[in-house]
């Protein structure tokens, strides 16, 4: 039975998860002799013991293609001057290749992926376990290397459509 067929329209619920303020993040994965990038606000710490962490990706999407071939990848949590790099990694149409090219970014220690410079917090991620949850995948990641940014350094908010900035 889908969404509409229970009685919830897809876009009165998009518009209702939409005011719950969800931080907004870059994944990161190399494949096939490039990195692939997404913005997601869909991440989440799961467990300290063993070190968990969360994210959601659509099924059909690119990514989540290349995480049936590599299980390591990397999060960059946006600073709260880093909506421009959230637009430009969640747009459609991006090109396939060089992703980051206009997006400073260093090397990730353990996954090889991309550290998004000027982050508020980074994560190197093994794939602990893929879950199956309608038109998205949960993925969960076992923490290997973790980092803190500037510590005066704010985060972005996904809220009611926008990337806003939070101090």
């Amino acid at each position: 039975m889908t969404t509409e067929e229970r009685g919830v329209a897809p876009d009165d619920l998009r518009a209702a998860v939409g005011r719950l303020p969800a931080g907004v993040a870059v994944v990161t994965l190399a494949w096939r002799g490039t990195v692939h990038a997404t913005t997601v606000s869909s991440f989440t710490s799961v467990s300290l013991e063993p070190p968990l962490v969360l994210f959601c990706v659509h099924a059909d999407a690119r990514l989540r293609d290349a995480l049936d071939d590599v299980d390591t990848w990397s999060v960059s949590v946006l600073a709260d001057d880093q909506a421009p790099t959230a637009d430009w990694l969640s747009s459609y149409g991006r090109p396939t290749i060089d992703q980051l090219a206009r997006v400073p970014h260093r090397t990730a220690p353990v996954s090889g992926s991309a550290w998004i410079d000027g982050a508020a917090a980074w994560f190197d991620c093994r794939t602990y376990a893929v879950h199956s949850a309608g038109d998205h995948d949960v993925v969960v990641g076992l923490v290997e290397a973790v980092e803190q940014g500037r510590p005066g350094a704010g985060g972005l908010v996904h809220l009611r459509g926008r990337v806003r900035p939070v101090s």
